[in-house]
C-alpha cells in the first residue's frame, strides 16, 4: 500500500527511505508505504502506517486512487494507492525515513526521468500510472 500526501498548493510529500531499509535503501518513495498485516485490510493498514511512519492519527481512510496488480515492479505485491490532503507537519519515524520534502509533481516526473535510481522501483512504476491524472503545473 502506498499513500501520496498533497498539500493545498498541490505539492506532494515524498520520503527518503532510511539506508537501513532492506529494499530501496536511501531512495525517494511515496509519502507513506507499508504492508498489510495478517488480519488487516488495506484501508486499516493505510491508517496504521500513516500513524507509524508520519505520526498522523486519522479517523478516516484516505481516498483510493489506484489498484495495481502484482508485478515485477511492485515486488510481486498487490498495491492500493491512496491520496490524502494534509499540510503536515509530520513526525518522521527515524528507522523508516531519513527525511521528507514537499515537491511539485512535474519536478518529480522530471527527476525520475533524469535519475531513476534515486527513486524506489515501485514508486517509479506507480507514479507513471498516477502522474497523467495529476495537475503537473508548477506555479513557482
Amino acid at each position: 500500500m502506498h499513500i501520496l500526501i498533497f498539500n493545498a498548493a498541490g505539492r506532494v510529500f515524498l520520503q527518503k527511505r532510511s539506508v537501513q531499509k532492506d529494499t530501496a535503501p536511501g531512495c525517494w518513495d511515496s509519502s507513506c508505504s507499508g504492508h498489510v498485516d495478517s488480519g488487516e485490510d488495506y484501508d486499516t493498514a493505510a491508517v496504521r502506517e500513516l500513524g507509524e511512519e508520519l505520526g498522523l492519527r486519522l479517523s478516516f481512510c484516505p481516498a483510493h486512487i489506484l489498484r495495481e496488480q502484482a508485478c515485477r515492479e511492485t515486488g510481486w505485491e498487490f498495491v492500493w494507492v491512496y491520496r490524502l490532503q494534509h499540510e503536515g507537519p509530520f513526525v518522521l519515524h527515524p528507522d523508516e525515513i531519513e527525511r521528507g520534502e514537499w515537491r511539485w509533481p512535474v519536478d518529480v516526473t522530471e527527476e525520475i526521468a533524469r535519475v531513476p535510481d534515486d527513486y524506489a522501483p515501485a514508486f517509479r512504476h506507480l507514479w507513471s500510472k498516477i502522474c497523467p491524472g495529476l495537475d503537473n503545473s508548477n506555479p513557482g
